[in-house]
């Protein structure tokens, strides 16, 4: 049973008062128009509107929670707190407000060091330390410090850099430097969807994954000759990103779904597996044996760990 939270009835009607298409793009979803709604170009069958939606195909919809439910595969109190923007309180407009000019994409501001970064990346997550440099000496990782609104409060945050073919960041993801509780994560505002964080290499072999720390941790298990082939991250489940990749670097035919082994991870790589079979490629499905790459490396830490103290 998950961990019990309670939202006043004022968080909860905010919850579900969210604009789908505002949440949406900062998700990294595609949405084309369809008359007077949005649809989603990673599922044709749902349309959202305001922040009310409906999927043609299971003749079911309702309002943001649900969907957040539904289309993310989490939980009632997870799906509320998404939407009311996390740890760090990100705000997604209400239906109810006209849409605001978003703002040009910019990078966080750098911290003067990494400290943080490389602690939490390679003590907490156990990420390798080689690939963990090889990604901040490309300026693709590095430590913001950002502060709140009001001023008061400092936040630290690993940023995963996303450039396109010039070099040029386009996409930044942040991840909290929390190792208690579950930690904030997010796109930048003004990101470019189709440019998260990635790397190209020279084979035919493009590997995809959901967030930035399932690629590095991918690439702490299987180290051998890594830098030969390409790996994209979605910073999510939409498309975008893995499009992007196959249109600009044309040498990429064979596609790896190396997405999360949970439901939601599956019910992604089915829709990704079709569309891209559908363009011609290749397509195989990597699983991890936990829910993703870093618990796997966090089991295989653990049980070293629990193998030295046998000794």
């Amino acid at each position: 049973m998950g961990k019990y939270i309670h939202f006043t009835e004022e968080e909860k009607n905010r919850a579900n008062e969210v604009d789908l298409v505002d949440f949406l793009r900062y998700q990294g979803e595609r949405l084309v128009s369809s008359g007077r709604e949005k649809r989603l170009t990673s599922n044709h069958s749902i349309t959202v509107r305001g922040n009310e939606w409906y999927d043609h195909a299971t003749e079911r919809g309702g309002y943001a929670i649900d969907f957040v439910k539904s289309h993310y595969g989490l939980s009632f109190p997870d799906a509320v707190l998404m939407l009311l923007g996390g740890e760090q309180k990100l705000s997604y407009r209400p239906a109810s407000e006209k849409p605001i000019e978003k703002k040009p994409f910019a990078l966080p501001p750098p911290n003067r060091d990494m400290r943080r970064v490389y602690a939490y990346l390679i003590k907490s997550r156990h990420l390798s330390r080689e690939v963990v440099h090889c990604f901040a000496q490309a300026n693709l990782l590095y430590e913001s410090r950002e502060l709140s609104a009001d001023g008061m409060t400092e936040y630290h945050n690993a940023i995963f850099v996303g450039v396109d073919e010039a070099g040029i960041p386009r996409h930044a993801h942040k991840r909290g430097l929390y190792t208690e509780g579950k930690g904030f994560k997010g796109n930048v505002e003004g990101s470019s969807p189709a440019h998260c964080f990635h790397y190209v290499g020279s084979s035919d072999h493009l590997y995809v994954f959901e967030a930035p720390i399932d690629m590095l941790s991918f690439l702490t298990l299987y180290p051998q000759s890594w830098q030969d082939h390409s790996y994209v991250s979605l910073c999510g489940v939409g498309s975008q990103s893995m499009l992007w990749m196959l249109e600009t670097y044309p040498h990429l035919q064979t596609v790896a779904l190396c997405l999360d082994n949970d439901t939601p991870g599956h019910k992604a790589s089915s829709r990704l597996e079709t569309q891209l079979q559908e363009q011609g490629y290749t397509v195989e499905r990597c699983l991890s044996q936990g829910k993703d790459w870093n618990e796997d490396i966090s089991q295989t830490t653990q049980l070293a760990g629990y193998s030295m103290e046998m000794r």
